[in-house]
């Protein structure tokens, strides 16, 4: 289980840190070392692109941290490759809209609950070797993160906020 989801629900707080600028394989297990309990790798305004996001998140195996990931926008395709290689979730910038929410969700989830494609036997799975039971666990450790920032999402937040699968807006 993604233990910052697991607290999150529990309502306890969980500590972490973005990181915009200072990419070095060593920052997620220094952030875990000082009682971090996430980070969140920022895709958005960063330099961090999908290949340094997979190193980053690749580096915080065998330390204590939850890698997360600021994507660009709702439009980067597919937002599951991230989880993919081995993010535990994904914070989504712009959603203006329960549409976008919808399929942003739709995209991160497998089936029934989305559409997400499968590879197994790879980063997200510590490369073990599994079958369709590992999916609906995957769906609940995946943590949904979206950010309201225009005039518009305001418009549209009990709609956005009730979408099932959203975990923090």
């Amino acid at each position: 289980m993604n233990p910052v989801k697991q607290k999150i629900q529990a309502g306890e707080v969980v500590l972490g840190q973005m990181v915009l600028e200072l990419f070095t394989p060593g920052i997620g297990p220094m952030l875990a070392a000082a009682g971090m309990e996430f980070v969140i790798y920022d895709m958005e305004h960063g330099c961090c692109d999908i290949s340094l996001a997979a190193g980053m998140i690749a580096s915080c195996r065998g330390s204590n941290i939850v890698p997360l990931v600021r994507v660009p926008d709702s439009r980067m395709a597919p937002l599951s490759r991230l989880l993919d290689l081995g993010a535990c979730g994904v914070m989504i910038p712009r959603v203006e809209t329960r549409a976008e929410m919808e399929d942003s969700i739709a995209q991160l989830k497998y089936p029934p609950r989305g559409c997400r494609g499968v590879a197994l036997g790879v980063a997200h799975d510590l490369y073990r070797a599994s079958d369709a039971s590992y999916l609906p666990q995957a769906n609940e450790d995946t943590l949904i993160i979206a950010i309201l920032e225009t005039v518009r999402a305001f418009e549209n937040l009990e709609s956005i906020v009730s979408v099932p699968g959203l975990d923090i807006a």
